[in-house]
């Protein structure tokens, strides 16, 4: 089994893994025409198991697999990190100012022009495209950014910043570049509890308590498998993902095209244009890595939410197909980065 988990664990290998899960999706999608059903959002299901509401149904239990995904994705990362970096991370002001400028200056009016580009004639896929630049991710960067042995402490502190400032600007940049919409901005908090709070705080209590009573060698020990994790959390989410829309992929192949080429461009500009920035800044590769992912992930979770309750399902669909192409992508800058580390940064 170990030499199984290697395999999984052999960088070489993660893209064919990484397609075996897209079509197993694909499949698991068709095989129960998921995209036909009405999908209740993770968060909202939660609260109805809570009022024992919530009807478990094959593509509903598949919607709430995305949390457990993620979770297994998180989780290690977070276990990882020790506590003094993080107060160590915090003292970054040049990292926190390079984020802050192409996540809040840049990214939603990027995602706008791509909008307009390639999308004018469609207003829907159009909507859906923008609402998708409008908030930087608040989890997935942190296990990109792992995957390519960047700051991790780092990595969380920018994600907190993140956290805090959509909860603000999102309603403004909403308004801004869609006009007058409605949504519950309460969305965005429940979000940073659940998909990085819950997962924070255990990975912090497991390294805490771990190596308090076992000892930091038991944790190195423990550090193999939480990778393990980590990789297998990330094909499991692909695996969901793709069941979730995989009968419409099959059916509407254009669609996905349609949104690929503006959000591949996007993720490819922003993450070398940052990267970039990093190095001329005279960052280091591991905070490099972390102020690149850090500006260049959308927060797919929000955006699905608002579309689904200010937006029709058109709209919904185009903000669902997003993370679709958003994770092999990121996958694809995390094989850019580690290739390109030599070139760029000395090794230390």
């Amino acid at each position: 089994m170990r030499k199984f988990f290697e395999k999984i664990h052999d960088f070489r290998l993660l893209p064919a893994f990484v397609i075996i899960s897209m079509v197993i999706g694909i499949v698991v999608g068709k095989v129960y025409g998921i995209s036909n059903f009405q999908l209740t959002p993770p968060i909202d299901a939660i609260k109805a198991i809570f009022h024992g509401t919530y009807e478990f149904t094959v593509p509903n239990v598949i919607v709430l697999s995305v949390v457990a995904g993620l979770f297994m994705m998180m989780y290690p990362a977070m276990a990882n990190i020790k506590f003094e970096d993080l107060g160590k991370a915090a003292k970054s002001p040049k990292q926190l100012l390079i984020v802050i400028f192409f996540n809040y200056a840049v990214a939603p009016f990027f995602m706008l022009l791509l909008a307009k580009m390639f999308l004018s004639g469609e207003p829907d896929l159009y909507t859906g495209l923008v609402l998708y630049g409008l908030a930087p991710c608040i989890a997935m960067v942190i296990v990109f950014t792992y995957l390519s042995a960047g700051n991790g402490p780092l990595a969380i502190i920018l994600v907190a910043l993140n956290s805090i400032i959509q909860m603000l600007l999102i309603p403004v940049y909403a308004k801004l570049l869609l006009g007058d919409i409605k949504f519950d901005v309460w969305i965005v908090g429940e979000s940073v509890v659940l998909y990085l709070g819950v997962p924070l705080i255990a990975g912090m209590l497991t390294r805490f308590l771990g190596v308090k009573r076992f000892g930091e060698e038991w944790f190195h020990k423990l550090k193999f498998y939480l990778d393990t994790m980590s990789i297998a959390g990330l094909l499991f989410t692909l695996i969901v993902m793709f069941a979730l829309k995989g009968d419409l992929i099959l059916e509407k192949p254009f669609l996905i095209v349609q949104m690929a080429v503006p959000m591949t461009l996007f993720f490819w500009i922003m993450f070398a244009v940052v990267y970039l920035t990093g190095w001329k800044s005279g960052l280091n590769y591991k905070d490099a890595v972390a102020v690149g992912f850090n500006s260049t992930g959308r927060d797919f979770e929000i955006a699905i939410a608002i579309a689904i309750t200010a937006f029709n399902p058109t709209v919904a669909l185009a903000t669902v197909i997003g993370p679709l192409i958003e994770v092999p992508v990121m996958l694809a800058l995390v094989w850019f980065a580690k290739k390109t580390e030599t070139t760029f940064f000395k090794v230390t």
